[in-house]
């Protein structure tokens, strides 16, 4: 069976809540290096789904995936960072990572990079940035 048979088959038992199949189709394929696995795998131990709620495995399954340029990944990490969950809190570590999702067109991290910059966390409060992120975010 092909790695992306694997991977719509874990998909399909995931949506089904069928998470035990999932992680046994995802784990060998992020180990691998696939990166939407790796996400996957990274959301199902954020959130406890067929495994044992660890926010510091879902931090590790995100960078892998955040660093091949998943968006959603990115932005989950910066989410991650921001509230010091299963890392220590930084939002100077949150704006980088809600960047790079952003710059993908990712609007929730448009739109959270916005209210770093309205806030002045992580990043200089700058208001011009602020609602070019929000306008971004908003179309």
């Amino acid at each position: 069976m092909s790695a992306s048979a694997d991977f719509q088959k874990g998909l399909t038992a995931a949506q089904n809540g069928d998470y035990a199949t999932a992680l046994r189709e995802w784990t060998p394929l992020a180990e691998q290096g696939e990166a939407a696995a790796q996400h996957n795998l990274g959301w199902m131990y954020h959130q406890g789904k067929g495994v044992p709620q660890n926010s510091e495995a879902a931090v590790k399954w995100y960078t892998l995936a955040a660093e091949q340029r998943i968006a959603v990944a990115q932005y989950n990490l910066g989410q991650m960072y921001r509230k010091g969950d299963g890392v220590p809190q930084s939002y100077k570590t949150a704006a980088k990572w809600f960047t790079l999702a952003a710059e993908q067109g990712d609007a929730n991290a448009q739109s959270h990079l916005g209210l770093m910059y309205n806030q002045g966390k992580g990043v200089p409060q700058n208001s011009k940035i602020a609602v070019k992120w929000y306008t971004l975010a908003a179309e």
